[in-house]
């Protein structure tokens, strides 16, 4: 059972919007203002899951700034889970900034279905998740609903390129020792934070943490899968491609690639994130 853990779908009319929406949200604004950048729906997702055999995938917005917005393109990934079940499972998403409003959305979400919290994008979103106070009551909400959270991550060297961001390692470090009990999911490999994972207490700290590979073609070399799986196990490593930008079959074939044994391939295909979900 093939489980893509990072795709991100939007309501059909957000693409004759674009540029209104652009301007009412800084993150929309960030990633979508170019008209070259690919906007999907649902439906649009299920077809290309079933091209490349996934059997099912995580839907989730982005990190928002305009709380309408934000109910909107929520409100479109619950219907979409609903139309769709067991195909599509739902993370809602907010800004932890908004403080109360967040909680009420967050309790609303999960009510109507939802399965995790995220995509955060702290630098658009202006959110410091290296601020406890901050960030505790949406962290505390979260755990006591058993809802995951993902936030977006950046590598603090390499190229540049539109949302990258400084939501580095160190950052990240911080935040995850924090909220020792939350599980957390680093996306793009979480900046390069597994490569840490040699320094003891880094590791000790990642108890409840994982990884997903969105965007990683853009990122890294196949073989990025194989240092993960040495360095923080097979049993953190999550399948997420960031689609629409990249295609299922170019990460399966990413993972299919490098020697690993069918029960390690399995758990990456699918393994970790029916676990983590409680699929």
């Amino acid at each position: 059972m093939i489980i893509d853990f990072h795709t991100h779908v939007y309501p059909p009319s957000f693409r004759e919007r674009r540029e209104e929406l652009s301007k009412v949200d800084a993150t929309f604004g960030e990633i979508y203002s170019n008209p070259r950048s690919k906007l999907a729906t649902a439906t649009e997702l299920v077809e290309a899951m079933d091209r490349d055999g996934v059997a099912a995938a995580v839907v989730m917005g982005l990190g928002w700034t305009d709380q309408t917005l934000a109910q909107e393109a929520n409100d479109y990934l619950l219907q979409s889970a609903q139309e769709h079940p067991g195909r599509l499972i739902p993370f809602c998403s907010v800004n932890p900034a908004w403080g109360k409003d967040a909680l009420a959305e967050v309790e609303r979400c999960a009510n109507l279905g939802a399965k995790g919290l995220g995509e955060l994008h702290p630098d658009t979103q202006a959110l410091d998740v290296t601020d406890e106070k901050l960030m505790a009551p949406f962290m505390e909400r979260g755990l006591d609903l058993g809802l995951p959270v993902l936030t977006h991550a950046s590598e603090p060297v390499g190229h540049l390129y539109t949302g990258k961001g400084r939501t580095t390692p160190q950052k990240l470090e911080s935040f995850i020792k924090a909220f020792p009990q939350n599980t957390i999911i680093c996306a793009h490999w979480g900046g390069g934070l597994p490569f840490y994972a040699l320094m003891p207490e880094v590791e000790e700290a990642m108890a409840n943490v994982y990884f997903d590979s969105a965007a990683s073609p853009f990122l890294y070399r196949p073989d990025v899968f194989q240092r993960a799986v040495d360095l923080v196990g097979a049993g953190k490593v999550l399948l997420g491609t960031d689609y629409p930008l990249l295609t299922h079959q170019r990460l399966l074939n990413q993972v299919l690639e490098n020697p690993f044994s069918e029960d390690v391939k399995e758990r990456i295909l699918g393994g970790n994130a029916r676990k983590l979900l409680g699929l």
